[in-house]
């Protein structure tokens, strides 16, 4: 049991990195399914893995590249702080039936998204384009 977490613990440590993904999408079905918790239980566990770490390591990588959005991200990071609070306040009353399949929709409402959605332009090859017409 505790290779297997320590080995879960490894593999969304790697997707986080790779993919900027971990929690929501990789973490909680893996407890549940893996290691049988509840979806109360995966929930809360997953909010206390990705507490410290959350992305850390991932975050410096993209940080050396300038690829980070500081203003952006303390917004979003103050948001998600209200929001993840009001978020628990609702999900605990719900029956863990009903919290996974909404879980489950919201999956597959964000896959949908993302096949639909044109490949967005990056800031720095528009910014390269933008001087390439110019000089």
């Amino acid at each position: 049991m505790t290779l297997l977490v320590l080995l879960l613990g490894a593999v969304v440590g790697v997707l986080v990195g790779l993919l900027g993904i971990g929690g929501g999408v990789v973490l909680v079905p893996a407890l549940v399914y893996l290691l049988h918790m509840d979806q109360h239980w995966a929930q809360g566990t997953s909010l206390l893995i990705l507490l410290p770490p959350v992305g850390l390591g991932a975050l410096r990588q993209y940080w050396k590249q300038g690829q980070v959005d500081l203003r952006a991200g303390i917004l979003c990071a103050l948001g998600m702080l209200v929001g993840g609070y009001v978020g628990a306040w609702m999900a605990v009353p719900i029956a863990s039936r009903h919290l996974k399949g909404l879980f489950g929709c919201f999956l597959i409402l964000a896959a949908l998204l993302l096949l639909r959605k044109p490949e967005p332009q990056n800031r720095t090859t528009v910014a390269t384009d933008e001087e390439s017409a110019r000089g």
